[in-house]
């Protein structure tokens, strides 16, 4: 009798370790998930763009709020127009330590055929601002307001070069092409070059291109020094803030038309759920505090978060209409 008690206590012992070891591994408390070691954060883009500061920014609140009490790195994965991180993180299937920061590039690239890797192949987070395009001319530069300009293209589209960051078929190049073809330009006939090595600005400057199709928050000091002018940026309404409100947009300038460079969160594929909740309720809380409120005056960004099961539908949608604007360009593959 004494040995079977004893064997049934051996037992019970074993069983609570292993759930102890269980629990430890998963990284679980009382069945909710939370991070025991570092986390990665992948910017697919060089320091300094969108994508780099929008993941440095977070992370940091994140840390200095306390809403997450493990370190949190971020790392640049450049190269592809964001593929090349993407690729990167789908290597760490249901890894959740991984994470990326991403914008309309990872709708816009995989349809024009740059990525294998597209929305669908990860785990949506949250997205947490919203940004807004800007057009830019040379300070000196002829035109004055964005029609001006599109009064020309319709001319002659070609005799006018538009640059920005992305490759052909992406962010930079289409918000420039939905405000033209709202204007009744011949959107087929644009002449768009892609500069990814941080040269776009130099072109502008130096004559090599004409406009520069590009994110708000790049345009600020060269304002600022009186080099360039913003003939409109894309947002539905003038932003706030020192500089920002300067800045027209092109629908009071009468062109019936914006576009939303959100930005949101994402993690490998097949990430398990309680993971995403712990996230989800991180950038949430993030969102809401006062820290990053005031990141987002100081980037001219909006207030824009939707969680996880919203944050999927929007993508869906987002798609659809992407797809149908490279249709037309002949950009599908």
């Amino acid at each position: 009798m004494r040995k079977k008690f004893s064997f049934l206590g051996i037992f019970i012992a074993l069983s609570f370790i292993l759930a102890a070891c269980s629990e430890s591994s998963q990284g679980t408390t009382n069945g909710d998930w939370k991070p025991e070691k570092s986390i990665e954060i992948v910017a697919p883009s060089g320091a300094g763009g969108g994508w780099d500061t929008t993941a440095r920014m977070a992370a940091k609140v994140l840390d200095e709020e306390g809403i997450i009490d493990q370190d949190i790195g971020v790392v640049n994965k450049t190269g592809g127009g964001g593929a090349v991180g993407w690729a990167y993180v789908a290597n760490f299937k249901g890894d959740p330590y991984h994470l990326f920061v991403a914008s309309p590039p990872i709708i816009d690239v995989p349809l024009n055929g740059q990525s294998e890797y597209d929305h669908t192949d990860f785990t949506p987070i949250a997205n947490i601002i919203a940004d807004y395009g800007a057009f830019v001319v040379k300070a000196d530069a002829k035109w004055n307001t964005l029609p001006e300009l599109f009064e020309d293209m319709k001319k002659d589209p070609s005799s006018i070069t538009v640059n920005g960051s992305s490759s052909p078929g992406s962010m930079d190049h289409l918000q420039f092409i939905r405000f033209a073809k709202a204007y009744g330009v011949d959107i087929t006939k644009i002449k768009y070059v892609s500069e990814q090595d941080g040269g776009e600005l130099a072109a502008l400057l130096n004559g090599s291109v004409d406009v520069f199709s590009t994110g708000v928050a790049e345009t600020v000091e060269q304002v600022r020094a009186g080099n360039v002018k913003v003939l409109a940026i894309t947002a539905e309404e003038r932003l706030e803030g020192e500089i920002f409100s300067d800045f027209p947009t092109a629908k009071e300038q009468g062109i019936d038309e914006t576009f939303v460079n959100w930005r949101g969160f994402f993690g490998p594929p097949n990430m398990d759920e309680n993971a995403k909740k712990f996230y989800e309720e991180a950038f949430k809380q993030l969102h809401e505090s006062e820290a990053w409120n005031d990141i987002r005056a100081q980037f001219g960004w909006n207030e824009m978060f939707m969680g996880s099961e919203e944050f999927e539908k929007f993508l869906e949608e987002q798609r659809e209409e992407v797809k149908e604007l490279l249709d037309e360009l002949g950009l599908t593959k």
